[in-house]
């Protein structure tokens, strides 16, 4: 796998995550829903993995979900906060407060 291969990425709602299996190795976005909010609270990638634009996947499709489930976005994680800083179509699912 190159750097920014798409990846087969999975909802998984029973673990509350999404995932993706990379040479053998998971890779996920953790999060929970608490009425119309989602709230993303760790993303993980093996640091083998790091570097090959994994995470950014799996976030951009988290987001994706939210986006379509109507769902308002709680960064809770670094990564994904930083994500929504650099990529500004994805503010506008920021939950106000």
């Amino acid at each position: 796998m190159q750097p920014g291969d798409p990846i087969e990425i999975r909802h998984s709602s029973q673990q509350q995550s999404f995932e993706a299996i990379v040479e053998g190795r998971l890779a996920y976005a953790d999060y929970r829903i608490e009425g119309q909010r989602i709230y993303f609270t760790h993303t993980y990638v093996p640091p083998e993995l790091e570097g090959r634009g994994i995470a950014a996947q799996i976030v951009r499709y988290g987001l994706e979900y939210a986006r379509q489930e109507g769902l308002q976005v709680v960064a809770l994680c670094s990564y994904v906060a930083a994500f929504i800083r650099r990529y500004p179509e994805y503010q506008p699912l920021l939950a106000r407060d």
